[in-house]
């Protein structure tokens, strides 16, 4: 037995190697039960983590400790035995325990004094008392490497909210869009090699992709283990970006053993931990692939078990949590996995059916989930105590003893309502067609349960698809949601359109693409502007958005953050496209004005909401369409720099030439801001991609028709703010496309203001080349003219002839030959000014060192310079000064005192014989470590940069030049074509002509052309069929590309594989199935010959003696199983909803009756159902509550009992004991449980229908049957939907419930109506509130109204108008998903079938 660890008993030495940060601190002495104080069950934490932090980090930083160790004590308990009462009972050593389980030594020290409770009965209720956990914080499993978790020690009793709160709030650990409950033995067993693959590879795929959590009993055997195993297989093979999966273990705190090394009252961090399975005994290890650990606390010790009631509480709760991440907001659904399992799995998965959760349970891995498995496919009447006695002795062949007849009728209780839940039920087959994968299971069965699950309206599809999009699992939404069963309306996929946008789901995009959604109608005005709302936080542009809105508060001076809006988008477009482009976005004339009738709200994919798309539920005339959607989105694609998101909506623009080459233009200019260099290089990356593709659709359309090409260069695109292709592509330098040969001799002599012409004139190096040759030339001319600065001026002039050669090399860039030359120059001058900084730092050090060991006090500061700058520079290049090493000095080259302008100063010598004394060796070791850096490392250096760049220009010379002479062609264009000096008069023109008689410039207009609307649009419809030329043409090309043929090869040799595999698996079924077809006709045939047998016998052909016997085939046995292995299914042959183990509204269970055991005519001899009757304080009459034989003789069945009609649709019922017998058979329970009486208990149901219509009066057909509406109601203190009635009063006509709906003054008519109505039921109600000694009788009248300007009608409605205003009451369309109380239903469907309506 472990030795419990508890903080009181612990000596401060102790306390150190468990908490080694505290040390004797005097708080953790014995403490009383007095000394612990009543704390809130929850409280906001001061500093919790951020909502932005979502990922947990190992180990916890220190702010998270601190507020884990204030926050934790506060809110979360732990469970303590307060009164040593002896067990008769021993501890595995053989020592007294406590009826707890805990030894003496172990209890708090009050808890050994005399008795301080009343009573000596140990009592759970009283004698465990709450105490702030002294359990929690990181575990670390010492020798396992780096594996850390989270852990902490809660009561049993602690609300799931504070749980929820701990893990998402101080673990980091983002809300899970699914909850994966994996269930099942709890002691290892052995799974199929392949079983356990496909299991394990499936589960952590499904976790990985959907971003789940996975909750086990986490310890470190069974299938907890199996989980644990999984997951570290899966991060061990992935990135650890990829490899985070959250799996939470919550176990029982008195079986873990070693759980005393994670006490630490002030929190461990971390708490060594070892896993130690060899001398772990009845207890278990906690398993080290978990991330976290929940320790549930009830005070005991080695109970398993007790975590069970916790866990459900909690999956419960995060099932009802709502997450909001990418636009998308769904409650999180919750699916059970079943491997193996003993009797604790199979109350596991009964409670998961109850409570509506799906549940997939993994055929091959054996005991529980092998029987479920075994008869899922059988109808519920076929599974009979025999049927399940055989399979138990079967798979439980180790234990089946310990199986007795009662738990035998349990079991197959508990089974038949599991398979009557065929919705909630999936089984997993290995090899099962369509369901190769665990992962692929598990999303089919919450599909199929939500599928199944009872809706209003089209809430259940809705549902389904965003459970899709959250999970990001297109091929799930392709295969089971967007199928033939349901006909989904383009504008319905306008909210997950928008959210599979923000959360950057390009797959989704696609696919909805593909499903008929048409930008036209999807982008308006507000959805771009909660496109813009809902940008990545991170990326560039939004950084330059909140600078503009911070820009036009600061202008405005106001202190709130002004809402985005589309003009403030067009300012950092046009800053990044350029000023050469009109806004894209003008700014409105009255912002403040609202353009809509209602307000934008976000747009949340509430499964609960009815404003699922109340954005796009306006009328036409009051949305504000943008001027071109696909442009619109391109550029917030482009923006987030989000590929393939930019790719799928390119591929739908119209004027696709000019979206690539603006993208690629507002990519590049990002990428010059952008501070990370991945996210740079991926941002030019994407920008060659676009002016790739821009490329290839000018090709198609340059070989197809040049002319035709050509205007598409030069048309003014309006969407693209009245720019053109050319102007965009030079503005993007896109080099590749200019030099392509359909672009060459083209310029765009655009209409520049005065600054713009000066700040693109003083871009060109060429141009300040100019402007510095003007410069000298005229001061060097200034001075020429002046006597005195005659030969200054001189100087100066032969400088300026230097720079206007060096001029004239531009004129040899329109030469193919020598123009890549001049380019390469021009980069290898860059190449030197970096080397020179280089350079510089070498000579200056030297220099430096060599001036001050050589001189001293040199004041002169050119031979200063000299010395240290010009000396050492000159070295590099060979002349080395003679002096250096002492060998070649001549006192007669220097100037001893340094009074000779013309000569050096001497450096330090003798003197006497004025010889050197400066240390020649230091100087010659100096000098030869400089020539080795300088003219070896740096020299080579400058080498290697120079053939970089040569390389760089060579590779790319024909676009270089073609670029370049563009330039040229276009300069020369747009000069006076005098040469100098007569250019001044050309000047001079411009000049006059401009400025004095205000003359706008000409312009030549056949580079930027405004065409007509229809000569437009049917250019960019010519465009636009070329472009999916070019796109299919590129597609071809990927298929053809090697590397993506052995991609393709490699997955039909996989496909090919698992076919094969699959093959195998099946085929022992097909020879079964063609078994079972052959012996059908075996079956057929062998009545058709008894037949003919006994028709001649009756013609005295033969005798009875001589007739051959005819086999029976086994064939009618199977008949329930089709080819898919889907029972025929069939009505009930009893109630149901009266024998659900759990009474309603109490807590008393019913005695288990298996569908066999029904009938009172079969003999049940284990039938010992309890007694329940409830107390009905707001009834007038009412049957004893606690009934005597006396009082029960006073009773008279089958007549009327005074006001009590006693008497039974069914005729005479029996009466036992003085009470009446259900004539429907055995339900489990005694008594009357809720109901009023004992026998019938009379209901009235009025059904009141209408015909559904479209708004012109027609009738909506579905199924070419006309569909109804229904009137239902939701009463109070009720979260189901029923119909109007209800138990009736003893002397009453109208049910209670109906009262509350209509007002007094129309029950008259009320009565009118239903004596018109037709009946459609009248007897039994399967009722949950049924017993064996009452139940449920109703008469279901159904009121239509066929014409829909009915007085009655319009009277009804009226009436309903004024009742209860708690009532909530509405026409509900009818068909089988309404959300109704399953017998009401069952009356429901009558209805339809007697008005031939759809259901």
């Amino acid at each position: 037995m472990a030795v419990r660890g508890r903080c009181t008993k612990v000596l401060p030495s102790e306390l150190n190697k468990v908490c080694p940060e505290r040390g004797d601190d005097p708080t953790m002495h014995p403490r009383k039960m007095s000394d612990f104080e009543v704390v809130p069950n929850l409280q906001q934490s001061s500093s919790s983590v951020s909502k932005s932090r979502r990922k947990a980090h190992f180990p916890t930083g220190s702010n998270e400790k601190e507020n884990l160790i204030s926050w934790i004590p506060e809110n979360i308990r732990k469970k303590e035995c307060t009164y040593f009462v002896e067990s008769s009972q021993t501890s595995d050593s053989g020592r007294i325990v406590c009826e707890c389980g805990y030894l003496r030594e172990q209890h708090l020290e009050d808890a050994a004094k005399p008795p301080i409770f009343l009573g000596k009965e140990w009592d759970s209720s009283r004698h465990i008392q709450e105490m702030p956990t002294d359990a929690f914080g990181d575990i670390h499993f010492t020798g396992l490497g780096q594996k850390m978790g989270k852990y902490v020690r809660v009561s049993s009793d602690t609300p799931p909210r504070v749980i929820y709160h701990l893990m998402t709030q101080h673990w980091g650990l983002d809300a899970p869009n699914l909850l994966i409950s994996v269930t099942g033995g709890a002691k290892n067993f052995i799974m199929k090699p392949r079983l356990k693959n496909i299991f394990r590879q499936g589960l952590v795929k499904v976790a990985q992709t959907t971003g789940a959590w996975i909750i086990t009993g986490g310890s470190h055997t069974g299938v907890m283990k199996q989980v644990g195993e999984a997951v570290r297989d899966f991060i061990l093979s992935c990135s650890h970006k990829e490899g985070e999966i959250v799996t939470i273990g919550i176990a029982t705190w008195g079986t873990v053993y070693n759980r005393e090394s994670l006490i630490c009252p002030m929190g461990g961090f971390p708490a060594e931990y070892i896993l130690d399975e060899e001398n772990q005994g009845s207890l278990s290890c906690l398993d080290s692939n978990h991330s976290h650990f929940i320790l549930v606390d009830d005070g005991t010790h080695g109970r398993y078990g007790v975590e069970i009631p916790l866990r459900t509480r909690l999956e419960k709760f995060i099932s009802e949590q709502t997450k909001v991440k990418g636009g998308v907001a769904i409650k999180i659904p919750i699916v059970c996995v079943v491997l193996e399992g003993g009797p604790g799995t199979l109350d596991t998965i009964y409670n998961a059916i109850t409570n509506g959760t799906p549940c997939v349970i993994v055929e091959g891995s054996g005991r529980v989930a092998d029987v479920i498995a075994q008869v899922a496919s059988l109808p519920v009447p076929k599974i009979t105590i025999a049927l399940i006695q055989k399979k138990l002795s079967v798979l439980f062949h180790d234990t089946y003893e310990l199986f007795t007849e009662g738990k035998l009728v349990e079991w197959t209780k508990k089974i038949q309502d599991i398979v009557r839940s065929r919705q909630l039920l999936t089984v997993f087959r290995e090899g099962k067609y369509g369901q190769q994968d665990v992962d692929v299971a598990i999303l089919q069965a919450l599909f199929k349960a939500s599928r199944n699950q009872d809706h209003f309206g089209r809430e259940n599809w809705d549902h389904q698809l965003k459970l899709a999009v959250a999970w990001n699992r297109v091929d799930i939404a392709r295969s089971e949601i967007f199928t033939d069963d349901h006909e989904w309306k383009p504008t319905d996929l306008h909210p997950v359109m928008a959210a599979a946008l923000i959360s950057n789901k390009p797959e989704f995009v696609k696919l909805f693409l593909e499903q008929g959604v048409r930008l036209k109608e999807f982008v308006t005005w507000d959805t771009l502007v909660y496109l813009y709302d809902n940008m990545a936080p991170s990326c560039m542009f939004h950084s330059k958005l909140q600078k503009v809105l911070l820009d036009e508060r600061e202008h405005t001076a106001g202190s709130k953050m002004p809402r985005i809006q589309l003009h403030h988008v067009s300012q950092v477009l046009r800053e990044l496209l350029g000023c050469s482009t009109q806004p894209l976005y003008p700014k409105p004339k009255h912002i403040d004005q609202p353009r809509l009738s209602i307000p934008v709200p976000h747009i949340k994919l509430n499964v609960q909401g009815s404003s699922l798309r109340s954005l796009y539920k306006r009328s036409a005339g009051r949305v504000t369409f943008t001027v071109d959607p696909v442009r619109d989105l391109l550029i917030w694609a482009v923006v987030q720099n989000r590929k393939e998101l930019g790719e799928i909506i390119w591929a739908q623009s119209q004027d696709c030439m000019a979206a690539a080459l603006a993208c690629s233009k507002i990519l590049k200019e990002l990428a010059k801001e952008e501070e990370d260099t991945d996210t740079t290089d991926d941002m030019l990356a994407l920008a060659e991609q676009y002016e790739h593709k821009a490329i290839g659709v000018f090709t198609d359309c340059y070989r197809k028709d040049e002319e035709r090409a050509q205007k598409l260069l030069t048309r003014v695109s309006e969407a693209w703010g009245k720019t053109t292709c050319l102007q965009l592509a030079l503005e993007a330098k896109n080099m590749n496309f200019v030099s392509h040969g359909g672009v060459q001799l083209l310029y765009d002599p655009d209409e520049f203001g005065v600054v713009k012409k000066a700040s693109l004139y003083f871009k060109d190096f060429w141009n300040k080349l100019d402007i510095c040759a003007i410069l000298v030339f005229i001061t060097g001319l200034t001075c020429r003219l002046i006597p005195s600065t005659l030969y200054p001026g001189r100087i100066i002039l032969s400088l300026a002839f230097i720079i206007f050669c060096l001029r004239l090399m531009h004129i040899f860039t329109v030469s193919k030959t020598l123009g890549p030359k001049i380019i390469i120059v021009k980069r290898m001058m860059k190449d030197v000014f970096f080397f020179l900084f280089l350079l510089a730092v070498w000579v200056v050090s030297f220099g430096v060192a060599k001036q001050a060991i050589l001189i001293h006090n040199e004041e002169r500061v050119e031979w200063l310079f000299r010395g240290v700058v010009y000396h050492s520079y000159l070295t590099i290049f060979g002349q080395i000064p003679s002096y250096i090493d002492g060998v070649n000095f001549n006192i007669d080259q220097c100037s001893p005192n340094g009074t000779d302008p013309y000569k050096p100063k001497c450096p330090e010598t003798n003197e006497d014989n004025k010889k050197p004394i400066f240390p020649e060796w230091l100087t010659v070791i100096l000098l030869c470590l400089y020539l080795l850096f300088t003219n070896i490392l740096l020299l080579n250096l400058l080498i290697a940069m120079f053939n970089y760049t040569f390389q760089q220009v060579q590779e790319h010379t024909d676009q270089i030049w073609k670029f370049q002479r563009h330039d040229l062609i276009e300069e020369y264009h747009g000069r006076p074509p005098a040469p100098p000096p007569f250019i001044l008069l050309n000047h001079l023109q411009i000049l006059v002509r401009r400025g004095l008689l205000r003359r706008p410039a000409t312009h030549h207009k056949q580079l930027k052309e405004k065409l007509e609307k229809n000569e437009e649009a049917a250019l960019l419809s010519w465009e636009r069929y070329l472009k999916e030329n070019y796109l299919q043409h590129q597609q071809c090309q990927e298929k053809q590309n090697t590397e993506q043929k052995i991609r393709d090869i490699a997955q039909r040799v996989d496909l090919l594989a698992e076919l094969l595999d699959l093959d195998r698996v099946k085929s022992t079924g097909l020879v079964e199935q063609r078994l079972v077809s052959l012996e059908d006709q075996v079956h057929q045939s062998a009545q058709a010959l008894r037949w003919i047998m006994k028709a001649l016998q009756g013609n005295d052909f033969s005798s009875g003696e001589d007739m051959p016997p005819v086999g029976f085939s086994k064939a009618s046995e199977m008949k329930e199983v089709d080819l898919e292995g889907k029972p025929e299914e069939s009505q009930p042959l009893y109630h149901v909803l009266a024998r659900n183990l759990l009474y309603p509204g109490s807590h008393t269970p019913r005695f288990p009756v298996p569908d066999e055991k029904v009938p009172w005519e079969v003999d049940f001899p284990l039938y010992n159902p309890p007694a329940y009757s409830a107390d009905h304080k707001d009834m007038a009459v009412q049957d004893p509550f606690s009934p005597s034989l006396d009082s029960l003789l006073k009773i008279n069945y089958n007549t009327m009992d005074g006001l009590i009609d006693r008497q039974s649709f069914h005729g005479l019922y029996a009466v036992q004991d003085g009470l009446p017998l259900n004539p429907m058979g055995r339900t489990g329970l005694q008594g009357r449980g809720r109901l009023r009486c004992f026998g019938p208990n009379h209901a009235l149901h009025p059904i009141v229908t209408r015909w559904r219509r479209n708004l012109d009066g027609s009738i909506i057909r579905k199924s070419l049957k006309k569909m109804l509406e229904v009137l239902v109601a939701q009463y109070p203190l009720s979260d189901v939907w029923a119909l109007p009635g209800g138990s009736l009063e003893p002397g009453e006509t109208l049910p209670l419930k109906l009262k509350w709906i209509l007002r007094r003054e129309f029950w008259p008519q009320f009565q009118n109506l239903l004596k018109q109505g037709t009946e459609i039921h009248k007897g039994y109600l399967d009722d949950p509130r049924n017993t064996d000694n009452a139940w449920v009788e109703t008469v279901a009248i159904s009121v239509h109204f066929n014409n829909q300007n009915d007085v009655e009608m319009k009277r009804l409605n009226s009436f309903l108008q004024g009742c209860d205003p708690e009532l909530c009451i509405r026409w509900q369309v009818l068909d089988k998903r309404i959300p109704l109380h399953a017998n009401h239903k069952e009356l429901l469907h009558k209805v339809s079938t007697l008005l031939g309506a759809y259901y």
